[in-house]
């Protein structure tokens, strides 16, 4: 057999991935812990197969680069600097105190202060990976609550970024032992600052004044010439070479580079098909960002020192959430978001392991103080979807307590919209449109002009306000979440018409819309003959296949002249 470490690194992360998700569903728990049960599995500290740990990170890293630049396309400058005022002071101030509790945690434990430093501020920094899968899998980017979130991510990569630029230098002032380590410390920490600093800047300017005109403007070139695959190729070229570019020239974070192709990409009107495009790859990369975590994990630290890994974990899921939700409530902000931010930041992830990564190589830390760390972070990341769970159970409380307030004399301007509260339709004897892509564009004008009463699901903002503008009502939401499809008001409608170009989610549609109307008439599209044979199975009516209808009409128009 060929020695190819990248493909069995690959292979065996993914099956793995898949096996143990599943075995997760069945058993009700979040996918994610399959995914880093997997990870333990082909990792160093058990035995059999050990996977490439090395390849494993850098996979997962194009995973975080290509789940920034998604969030990126998403988010403008407006709603960065929106939340500037609570996400600039309430991270740096989050990430002070989980900071000074990491510093006593060590001091307690003897640790010499510059590891005890290091420690406390991986403690410090949340994974970008879990914090946006929660967000997601909950509709809030578009949120108040999302934005801040974001927002409070970003600076925390930057600071970060500063952090891993200046652990060298306080490595050699502090941990070099030798007498010219305190000559160099103020001069060099100092200029070291600065030059990030002004790198940093001089990256955000090139980018929001050449990367805003250029990268759209390449993007609808490529558009132009009709092949999905070279705009395919042209959206992952984009946002890997800024990713890596960044690193490379201006010693930004992979992340950070990322985050910023997005933004700038989202100038464009051809962001959502530059979402699509980038999907797959993202989710099949972020399933190995969690494989990689769990090959980090050496179980028997649990074992050998449970009470310190129990006082970090305590830091990182009480400690720091904690201090997120006093600042945020101190900002003013309503308790569901206060709630929302503390529960978000409650885990630690890849920052922390990079910069834990290298306080041990520069010899400030040591590999005990290292597998704490990565043993609180995995906890943290197995309880974090559990805290959401609990999250989700006081949303009626949350709801009772805010529609008071609404009732009450005076009305908190920092109350976030009630769009994001789902209310069943009142409409009766409606047709409900699944998707307003192009197709659903076409039946739902058509439906609209000849008086018919109407209902659209859809979540892309731009188009939501359009319907709205021309005063049809709309859901907002993914159409083959059970909550959305409960508020369409199924069992009064009289028909669905299921235009979602993706299969597994139409199927989703089709099936939850039989089972709350059996006598609803569904139409779906299809774009394959095994998607028409799935609808079928579903319960559709009927199954509209592109092609064979595009080339019936071709054929009636043809023979028309001859009648």
């Amino acid at each position: 057999m060929h020695d190819a470490p990248l493909i069995g690194t690959l292979v065996s992360g993914i099956v793995l991935a898949f096996m143990f998700a599943a075995l997760a569903h069945k058993l009700r728990l979040p996918p994610l812990a399959g995914y880093l049960m997997a990870g333990v599995v082909v990792g160093p500290f058990t035995p059999g197969y050990v996977a490439d740990g090395h390849l494993a990170h850098q996979l997962a890293e194009v995973g975080v680069v290509l789940l920034m630049f998604g969030v990126g396309l998403h988010f403008s400058l407006k709603d960065l600097l929106s939340v500037k005022n609570i996400a600039i002071p309430g991270a740096l101030g989050q990430m002070a105190v989980a900071t000074v509790l990491g510093m006593l945690l060590g001091w307690g434990l003897g640790w010499p202060f510059a590891q005890s430093f290091v420690f406390g501020l991986a403690l410090s920094v949340a994974s970008t990976v879990v914090l946006l899968r929660a967000m997601e899998e909950r509709r809030l980017m578009e949120t108040e609550r999302g934005r801040i979130a974001v927002g409070w991510l970003i600076v925390e990569d930057l600071a970060m970024v500063l952090a891993l630029v200046l652990l060298p230098v306080i490595g050699l002032a502090l941990g070099g032992g030798e007498s010219g380590g305190a000559s160099l410390s103020f001069a060099a920490i100092a200029g070291t600052v600065a030059l990030t600093i002004g790198k940093v800047v001089l990256f955000v300017a090139m980018m929001l004044v050449v990367g805003k005109r250029l990268i759209p403007w390449i993007l609808k070139v490529v558009a132009h010439t009709g092949s999905r695959e070279l705009f395919r190729l042209a959206v992952l070229a984009i946002a890997l070479g800024v990713a890596f570019g960044a690193a490379g020239l201006f010693g930004v974070s992979f992340e950070l580079g990322a985050f910023f192709a997005g933004m700038m990409m989202g100038e464009s009107k051809l962001a959502q098909r530059a979402t699509e495009e980038t999907l797959p790859l993202r989710d099949a990369f972020a399933v190995l960002f969690f494989v990689s975590i769990g090959m980090l994990f050496n179980y028997q630290v649990v074992l050998t020192q449970p009470l310190v890994v129990l006082a970090a974990l305590s830091i990182i899921v009480i400690g720091k959430s904690l201090a997120a939700f006093g600042i945020v409530l101190a900002s003013g902000r309503p308790l569901r978001t206060a709630l929302t931010i503390a529960t978000s930041l409650a885990q630690i992830g890849e920052f922390s392991f990079i910069l834990i990564g290298v306080g041990v190589a520069q010899n400030l830390v040591s590999k005990e103080a290292q597998d704490v760390l990565l043993a609180a972070a995995i906890l943290s990341i197995l309880i974090n979807p559990l805290l959401f769970k609990l999250l989700d159970r006081a949303k009626p409380w949350l709801d009772a307590r805010e529609a008071r307030q609404l009732g009450g004399t005076a009305v908190p301007a920092s109350i976030e919209p009630a769009a994001e509260t789902l209310v069943t339709s009142t409409l009766s004897g409606h047709v409900v449109v699944a998707g307003y892509g192009r197709v659903g564009r076409l039946v739902g004008e058509s439906l609209h002009e000849q008086g018919h009463a109407v209902l659209v699901l859809e979540e892309e903002k731009e188009r939501v306000a359009m319907l709205r503008q021309h005063g049809i009502e709309t859901i907002v939401g993914n159409a083959a979440r059970d909550d959305v499809l409960e508020a369409a008001n199924l069992p009064q409608a009289r028909a669905l018409v299921v235009t979602v170009p993706d299969a597994f989610e139409s199927g989703e549609v089709v099936r939850v819309a039989r089972l709350a109307n059996p006598h609803l008439q569904i139409i779906a599209r299809a774009d394959s003959d095994d998607c028409m044979t799935h609808l079928q199975q579903q319960g559709a009516d009927l199954v509209v296949l592109a092609e064979p209808e595009l080339a019936r009409c071709m054929l009636e128009h043809l023979g028309a002249p001859q009648h």
